[in-house]
């Protein structure tokens, strides 16, 4: 849990700046492209997280495991004999 809150601190700390110094400061002007970058930077955040869950957590990993469809193999493997 501790990756994800600070995962989430990284991500979301400079837009919420950036809303703050908009609103504290309106007569300053902001760089456009630095909010394209912050909202690249969230993006990011929201496309990783799933990613996260999936390596980190255990029951998120057995829970997407049984979703996933396998078929076991009737085959058995040949021992080989000791010559």
């Amino acid at each position: 849990m501790i990756v994800v809150s600070a995962f989430y601190a990284v991500c979301v700390l400079p837009g919420t700046t950036f809303y703050l110094i908009s609103n504290l400061t309106p007569n300053m002007t902001l760089n456009v492209s630095g909010y394209y970058v912050i909202l690249l930077i969230l993006f990011f955040y929201f496309a990783a997280n799933p990613f996260i869950y999936a390596v980190k957590f255990d029951p998120v990993k057995r829970v997407l495991l049984r979703l996933i469809p396998f078929k076991e193999s009737t085959v058995q493997p040949e021992t080989l004999a000791a010559t």
